[in-house]
């Protein structure tokens, strides 16, 4: 009808012609084998438009348009070019398995392909690559990926492309099980990766919501191959590849996971912690590598992209961010040191210690002393505590106790700083207490200083004080996780289905507080008392609630305690944790291996593993109830709460001594280690062990 046919072939019963104008391709004659591609087995004697050839042509031929052209045509089968890729229409597999007709979704979505919409179904697409992988057909698929996607199609792949649906190519390309294969890393993956990063800002974002949009087994399988590439660059890249090209083909893939991980922020397709590299920790020195990030030596550094280290590496980053910290503090005191002695003003030295004295009866307020007359710098040297009338020389031990029981006193329901919620037995700022904003102060820069000197503390807070501290706004999740009744109610407001909510649930914008016998109104927004919370504002009920919770009703006394912690702990390497690996460095974890504990123990003197006073020591420890095995731990270590690390970074050693049956154990908290007399029966064993660890206040000489 007045249309320009480019190319046409024949066949001895069908006829294949092509029009560039429309990027379509029209089949006629006999059609008993299904050879048209119009999916059914009807003759035709008006050419028809192939379904699906005509889709993915209109969708390629923008890149290579000239190499669009039709080989041959036969009785039962047609073969045609296109940009590089070798397609066909045969009656001899289903319609499935058809190449490229598997490649887009059934219905017309392929036709509405949009900056939101790929039209693509991944499924088939990774059914069509599975088929090729068969025997019968792995020498075409060898020479699609070794010879089109490697030699022309990838390095042919536009910063800018034409049309939206020229984008199909990226998620196509990446289902490809070539590109998982590590002999096809350098050549393929890693190219096509760059291919993706030059890509102009719009049509990577378009790229990107169509990773949101894809099943979340696409996405994984996409980062673990990236993931994956990482690690196979970092263990043998540098036998394979000179120096410049190993940092551009890493940066390549790391930027790539990067990119990946910033959509999972919003799509939520994985655990944060599945980009996680456990290897990472075994195949690069992380110290040495945080360094380089920390002084800008290299332009490619892990600890730029702290998506990928878990926790156990992040403490390692953050306690060498804090032993540098530490080294500059006690180099710039002993600096001054000289000065003043070369100018003969001795009395004028600086310790070069953040050295506290306190007394057992009074630390609430000692340290509120000692710390007042400490600068921000004095708080980065390394910490020493001297309890009143004691011996003892704090190598950790002491240091350890001050922060145990100073935490103790100030958390004590007395002070009104903290209300305890009974149902998660969890602990939250307190809109009325009678204390001085510097006491939460104060509070801030003991769990800055408690992180800063590798010591875990028993802080009872949820996990949204750690949110906070990052800048991430709290949730729903969050009032649940600390209110489990409040946060259920609020739960049941949203999710009501009825159009009753005013009758049903009588709220408005007002929230009623119970305050030393008085009953006080919190209007939510101005003018909430006389605004009825109904279907249509629910929601801003929900986020005006919890700002009021979690912000509003707090924000002073969460202020000087965030100022405080700051103080400490602040700079760009806290940015690098997560929430809940901020949690864990304060507080440890609960995650108790007693066996691994057996396992590591180091013995001294007579003890070995096969005594029989140690065979007794465990067979008693380990009849213990779990809250005895805590005390004991905070017996011997100076907590009760396991290290980041875990269990195996916590080792205790056990020593003989030669004193007699009635003296008790005596540990010593600095060194995990503890001094057992030989003890001849199990049941003298247990008495003195328990008698120990329930009197482990205080610290002398022994």
């Amino acid at each position: 009808m007045g249309t320009e046919v480019s190319q046409i072939a024949c066949g001895r019963h069908h006829t294949l012609a092509f029009v560039p104008s429309s990027g379509l391709v029209y089949a006629f004659g006999c059609n008993a084998f299904g050879q048209l591609g119009t999916h059914s087995t009807v003759s035709s004697k008006t050419p028809l438009p192939i379904r699906s050839i005509q889709t993915f042509s209109t969708s390629l031929k923008t890149i290579v348009p000239e190499d669009f052209r039709i080989i041959n045509t036969s009785k039962c089968i047609s073969f045609i070019n296109c940009e590089n890729i070798l397609s066909w229409v045969s009656p001899c597999f289903p319609p499935a398995y058809i190449f490229p007709f598997s490649l887009f979704s059934s219905d017309d979505s392929h036709f509405k392909t949009n900056p939101k919409l790929p039209g693509i179904d991944l499924k088939s697409v990774r059914l069509l690559f599975e088929t090729l992988m068969k025997p019968s057909f792995s020498r075409l698929l060898e020479q699609v990926a070794t010879k089109s996607f490697e030699n022309l199609l990838i390095p042919q792949l536009p910063c800018s492309p034409p049309d939206v649906e020229a984008m199909r190519i990226y998620l196509i390309l990446s289902e490809c099980p070539a590109l998982q294969d590590s002999k096809n890393y350098i050549s393929l993956t890693i190219p096509l990766a760059m291919a993706i990063l030059r890509l102009d800002a719009n049509p990577s974002k378009v790229l990107d919501n169509w990773w949101s949009l894809v099943d979340c087994s696409v996405f994984s399988r996409l980062v673990d191959m990236y993931k994956s590439i990482v690690v196979f660059l970092l263990t043998g890249g540098k036998a394979l590849l000179i120096p410049a090209f190993l940092e551009s083909y890493i940066s390549a893939a790391l930027k790539l996971l990067e990119k990946l991980h910033k959509v999972n922020l919003k799509a939520q397709h994985v655990d944060y912690n599945h980009f996680y590299i456990p290897d990472i920790t075994s195949l690069v020195d992380i110290q040495e590598d945080y360094l380089k990030w920390f002084l800008s030596k290299s332009s490619v550094t892990l600890c730029a992209y702290p998506f990928i280290l878990n926790a156990q590496a992040k403490t390692t980053m953050l306690q060498t961010d804090a032993e540098l910290q530490m080294q500059m503090a006690v180099s710039g005191a002993n600096l001054h040191n000289v000065f003043m002695l070369l100018t003969l003003e001795p009395l004028l030295a600086r310790n070069p210690f953040l050295v506290l004295h306190v007394r057992r009866g009074h630390l609430v307020s000692d340290a509120l002393r000692e710390l007042s007359i400490y600068s921000d710098i004095d708080l980065k040297k390394p910490l020493k505590v001297i309890f009143d009338g004691e011996e003892a020389v704090d190598a950790g031990g002491v240091t350890k106790e001050f922060f145990l029981l100073l935490l103790k006193e100030l958390m004590d329901p007395v002070y009104g700083m903290f209300t305890q919620y009974s149902d998660s037995n969890l602990l939250w700022f307190s809109d009325k207490c009678f204390v001085e904003h510097n006491w939460f102060h104060l509070i801030g820069i003991i769990c800055g200083l408690a992180i800063y000197n590798s010591t875990v503390v028993d802080l009872h807070f949820p996990l949204v004080l750690y949110k906070k501290l990052l800048g991430v706004l709290p949730t729903l999740e969050d009032l649940k996780e600390l209110s489990p009744t409040e946060g259920r109610s609020l739960q049941q407001l949203l999710d009501y289905v009825g159009d009753d909510i005013e009758e049903m649930f009588c709220l408005n914008f007002a929230i009623t507080r119970e305050s030393y016998g008085l009953t006080e109104v919190k209007e939510l927004v101005p003018g909430g008392e006389n605004l009825t919370v109904d279907k249509a504002n629910r929601e801003e009920f929900a986020i005006a609630y919890l700002r009021y919770v979690f912000s509003d009703s707090v924000q002073e006394v969460y202020s000087a305690f965030s100022s405080g912690f700051l103080k400490v702990c602040g700079g760009k390497i806290l940015q690098l944790f997560q929430p809940s690996e901020l949690m864990a460095m304060v507080v440890g974890n609960n995650n108790y291996n007693w066996e691994e504990m057996e396992k590591n123990a180091v013995y001294k003197g007579e003890y070995s593993a096969s005594h029989p006073t140690v065979r007794m020591f465990w067979e008693v420890f380990h009849e213990f109830p779990l809250e005895k095995k805590k005390q004991f731990l905070l017996f011997l270590t100076g907590s009760d709460r396991i290290p980041i690390h875990g269990m195996a970074s916590l080792r205790i050693v056990i020593q003989s001594t030669s004193a007699e049956e009635h003296y008790l154990p005596v540990a010593h908290t600095c060194y995990n280690l503890l001094d057992m007399p030989r003890y001849q029966t199990k049941e003298t064993l247990h008495q003195r062990l328990t008698q120990a660890v329930e009197q482990y206040e205080g610290f002398s000489l022994v």
